[in-house]
């Protein structure tokens, strides 16, 4: 399985980004692992991975607890979150599914967090790991 965690705009928040880069690089030991960022003008993600499932996070989207977004780890998954402007609006229709998460409005950044923990805690769940107790 690999997942791809991208990001609109530039990560300027040094403690956001290491904690960001510290959940990718620990789910690596489970998984092929990738985080960067996109430029939605130059960047599809249809094209660059037409067989992963796309999942974007947008504000109006369904609102999911660890354990369903565990059981969407059973192919790539390619995980898209917006900038300051949020995403492309041509994209939502053709996500495969759209998450927020959570009702409150928070920075990208912080976002990019708490997803790449979410993807840490989903990978040592299937794996058995203490860690999501």
């Amino acid at each position: 399985m690999k997942l791809f965690l991208y990001y609109v705009g530039k990560a300027r928040d040094t403690h956001a980004n290491a904690m960001a880069e510290e959940y990718i690089k620990r789910s690596g030991r489970f998984a092929t692992c990738e985080m960067r960022e996109i430029q939605p003008a130059r960047f599809d993600p249809w094209v660059k991975h037409p067989s992963a499932r796309k999942i974007l996070l947008d504000p109006a989207g369904r609102t999911l607890d660890s354990k369903e977004l565990t059981a969407l780890f059973d192919r790539d998954l390619v995980f898209i979150v917006g900038g300051a402007d949020g995403l492309p609006e041509a994209w939502k229709p053709k996500a495969d599914l759209l998450v927020s998460l959570s009702a409150l409005t928070m920075p990208h950044e912080l976002a990019r967090v708490v997803l790449a923990e979410q993807i840490y805690r989903a990978l040592t769940t299937l794996r058995g790991h203490p860690y999501p107790r």
